[in-house]
């Protein structure tokens, strides 16, 4: 039998998933996250799962890993200390920036500090023209004084991004090979590597970032790769920001590539569940304990962006242009707010009630658990309205107090503001609910989708118990929550594909581009792809490569990516991706102008090889007799306290319905049913909600 493993670190929780693949037998493991050594906490994990489940070292095929390693070390400004070698003249890029900026009336807002600062940015003479011509050739002389100076300031990694490198990388490559040679010990990140595509300032900032988390990546996954084959398990792979999985190497070479390495689990996952039943329109919805993301799936299909910011105040908010450190990698189309089980609520100096930005986290965490934790949070105003189980939470294994999540509510939130304590939780919900609302309108209304139109997808710790409130606010009229939803993002990850984005800058209309340029194009990215599958030694069978294009109206700033459709590349195709862009911008914004010409401005190739498909199913054995736990008291804001029946879903068969006020319990999630709502569950373990 051969098992497949998936672990996900959260702010709060490591949650670990396995599956069995021969039976589809479905197990689920949830430790502390240990914030001071991640890999602690996944070794933690992986020990009680493979006892929890009998598991040998040697039967496990697939592990699969999402790390928050690389967004902490931006976020918390704790990356390497790195150098950067540009142009002579434009040592300050990274500080000029774009003209984007958050607030268009603050005149006294700063950007986020450089991740390299400007003692460690030096130049070096040479030129490359706009057209890829060599206006300055590259002083050779200058290289022994640039490796001396770098050497000076013992830095850790460098990066080398130089004008026009991407259509002539030839000045890169040489600079790139002299300091490799000097510095064999350090890594050398060059932009007509990371990102050969136009836009100095995003390619600038992409090899920067890279620069500036390599090392820490590289020494993570170095330590967690020697403890986990030290047992015996197999090399791990990494989840990327673009929904599919790479090598550890893969990793160290493009570590932007992992930024979004958590958030992109979940929704890959609920794409899963997407193609395994006949809800292929749905907006996923992942609520954890520090943030809640949403995402939408069209089709069966995730989509993704090919840029997105990350540090700075993009951390509170992702659709805020200018707020955050650039970073151009495919990246699954996702908004995330600061809105979790452990988000902290206060008062303002208004009077108002907030929630967030804030999180408890892991330690000390909610008031409830009794780890010295003071302010209240979403969890403990769920568990004075009676949503979760007033004694324990994770099957037992963690002890709560009621008594003491009630008195900081009260002191907190509930005297301030002159309500009742059952008043001010309830407020604090409907506060949090709101900000995780307009996370699903960005992904859906703000791209010109109806989300009435779509299914909601609730997962994580929280998710099933913020879902229904969601759904009525949205007018969305069907939840539904899958088998472990606790850990339903570390799930996904055993059921993902290895996968690499190569692109490349293609400037030409699709009336005046030649297709036997555009198919040389994409040969030379799918070589690369190709190179990269064979060394992940994935089988001939299993190769899939999808073309895509960039493509805008000439005189737009900004670009569309649309399918580039099958080699060969003909006439034809350039009429097809100008249909697409056509109807793909009128879906974004509107309108479109068929009568313009579009413009071509890069080229784009994912290299995927599939591993078997995962069919997500956990049901019970059980009669049902035994699924009732108990009732007990629950409050609802515009119905007061009422009465719900508390179920535990091991023991809930298939075909089992129940009206609300219900709770629904497993080990690492609970499921809210509320008045007016109804509940079953279907054939493969999914709880599925209606009005």
């Amino acid at each position: 039998m051969s098992w497949r493993i998936g672990v996900d670190i959260g702010g709060t929780f490591t949650d670990v998933a396995v599956v069995e693949e021969k039976s589809g037998r479905i197990g689920v493991a949830k430790v502390p996250t240990t914030p001071d050594d991640f890999a602690r906490g996944v070794l933690d994990g992986l020990d009680q799962v493979m006892a929890k489940y009998a598991i040998p070292a040697g039967d496990v095929g697939l592990l699969a890993h999402a790390t928050t390693v690389v967004t902490n070390a931006i976020l918390e400004e704790k990356g390497a200390d790195a150098a950067l070698v540009m142009t002579r003249g434009f040592r300050d890029v990274l500080e000029l920036r774009r003209s984007a900026r958050p607030d268009l009336y603050d005149l006294f807002q700063d950007a986020p500090a450089t991740l390299i600062p400007r003692r460690n940015r030096l130049e070096i003479t040479e030129r490359v023209g706009a057209d890829g011509s060599i206006v300055t050739p590259l002083a050779e002389a200058e290289i022994n004084g640039l490796i001396a100076d770098i050497r000076a300031r013992n830095v850790e990694a460098i990066a080398v991004s130089l004008l026009f490198s991407f259509l002539n990388p030839a000045h890169e490559r040489r600079l790139g090979e002299a300091l490799r040679e000097a510095f064999p010990d350090k890594p050398v990140y060059l932009s007509s590597e990371v990102l050969p595509e136009i836009r100095e300032f995003e390619r600038t900032s992409t090899t920067s970032v890279c620069a500036y988390v390599g090392p820490i990546l590289a020494s993570y996954l170095a330590r967690l790769e020697e403890a986990v084959t030290g047992i015996g398990l197999p090399k791990i792979y990494v989840m990327g920001s673009n929904g599919g999985v790479f090598e550890a190497a893969e990793g160290v070479a493009m570590p932007a590539m992992a930024v979004e390495s958590g958030p992109a689990a979940g929704v890959v996952a609920t794409s899963l569940v997407a193609n395994q039943t006949d809800k292929r329109d749905i907006l996923s919805f992942d609520m954890g304990g520090t943030t809640a993301k949403a995402s939408l799936i069209r089709d069966g299909q995730y989509e993704t962006t090919p840029e997105y910011e990350v540090g700075g105040g993009a951390s509170e908010n992702r659709f805020m242009n200018g707020t955050g450190h650039p970073i151009r990698v495919p990246v699954i189309d996702l908004a995330e707010v600061s809105a979790g089980g452990g988000s902290i609520a206060w008062v303002d100096r208004a009077g108002s009630l907030r929630v967030g930005p804030h999180s408890a986290g892991a330690n000390p965490g909610p008031v409830c658990y009794g780890r010295g934790g003071t302010e209240p949070t979403v969890t403990d105003c769920n568990l004075l309205l009676g949503y979760l189980d007033q004694r324990s939470l994770l099957g037992g294994e963690l002890e709560i107090s009621v008594e003491a999540a009630e008195k900081a509510v009260a002191e907190k939130i509930a005297r301030p503001l002159g309500l009742e304590v059952r008043q001010a939780a309830a407020a604090m919900i409907d506060v949090v609910n709101h900000a995780m609302a307009e996370a699903l309108k960005i992904v859906s209304v703000q791209r010109g989708y109806d989300p009435r139109g779509f299914v909601l997808a609730a997962f994580g710790g929280a998710g099933p118990l913020h879902a229904a409130a969601l759904a009525d606010e949205l007018a969305m009229p069907e939840v539904l929550c899958p088998p472990i939803p606790g850990a339903f993002s570390a799930l996904g990850l055993v059921g993902t594909d290895l996968k690499r984005d190569y692109v490349q800058t293609f400037f030409e209309t699709t009336a005046s581009a030649d297709p036997a340029a555009m198919e040389k194009a994409f040969a030379e990215l799918e070589a690369a792809g190709r190179a990269m599958l064979e060394r992940a030694r994935v089988p001939e069978d299993r190769r899939r490569f999808e073309r895509a294009v960039d493509a805008r109206y000439v005189r737009q700033s900004y670009e569309l990516a649309v399918p580039a459709g099958e080699p060969p590349f003909t006439s034809e195709s350039l009429e097809r991706i100008a249909d697409a862009f056509h109807e793909r911008h009128r879906q974004t914004y509107g309108h479109d102008n068929r009568g313009e010409p579009v413009q071509l401005v890069n080229v784009r190739l994912a290299a995927i090889g599939e591993i078997p498909p995962l069919a997500i199913r956990d049901v019970t054995a059980s009669d049902g007799s035994d699924a009732l736990k108990s009732r007990r008291p629950v409050w609802f804001s515009g119905a007061g306290e009422g009465e719900a029946q508390v179920i535990d879903r091991a023991r809930w068969p298939a075909g089992s319905s129940i009206e609300g006020p219900a709770v629904i319990e497993s080990l690492e999630s609970t499921i809210l049913v509320p008045p007016r709502w109804r509940a079953r569950m279907d054939d493969d373990g999914f709880v599925v909600m209606n009005r």
